[in-house]
């Protein structure tokens, strides 16, 4: 991934958002019905300056290497572990700056919550889900720092354009906790 604006896509205000905004444009580039991907947020500078041969691999000009964000996929996710097993597992080194996760996941209206039967397991709630008429498919992209910032992206499939993009700090709140206690 390089730090590079696709066609397209928004202008950020801040190197978090447009982390964000580069791996939700990576992840629409690999289509839908993928795995989630966990990314390794570094500091460009510090990358540029203490590897410069992965710098260089990843694209990275000296012009991007003041106050931006390099993103670095990391392994892929073990299947059959439920994320967030999986996500208490994590402790980064201290060059990590912060981390992201993309993943696609269904969701429904706030009106669908007065329909939704009680008592149900996991599977039994993922399945009635999967089968409620008015259910989103998205992709959540969420980010956060060492030092607390957060930031998620959010993309419809029926919407699917890096000018549909939904942004904002609080959007996916649950999975922004997960992702921040990977550095406590």
């Amino acid at each position: 991934m390089s730090n590079t604006p696709e066609e397209g896509t928004p202008l950020a205000a801040t190197p978090l958002t447009r982390a964000v905004l580069e791996i939700d444009s990576y992840a629409a580039g690999l289509g839908w019905d993928q795995p989630a991907r966990l990314f390794a947020l570094v500091d460009t500078a510090h990358l540029r300056a203490h590897e410069p041969g992965l710098a260089d691999q990843l694209g990275l000009g000296d012009e991007e290497a003041s106050g931006g964000l390099t993103p670095i996929e990391q392994d892929e996710l073990p299947s059959g572990t439920p994320l967030d097993d999986f996500l208490a597992t994590i402790a980064w080194p201290e060059v990590i700056a912060g981390c992201a996760l993309t993943v696609e996941r269904l969701m429904l209206p706030p009106s669908a919550e007065t329909s939704m039967p009680e008592g149900l397991d996991d599977a039994a709630l993922a399945s009635w889900v999967a089968r409620h008429p008015e259910r989103q498919e998205v992709r959540m992209t969420v980010a956060v720092l060492r030092d607390g910032a957060r930031e998620s992206a959010v993309r419809l499939r029926e919407k699917d354009s890096p000018t549909e993009v939904l942004t904002g700090p609080e959007l996916v709140p649950g999975l922004a906790d997960a992702l921040s206690a990977t550095f406590d």
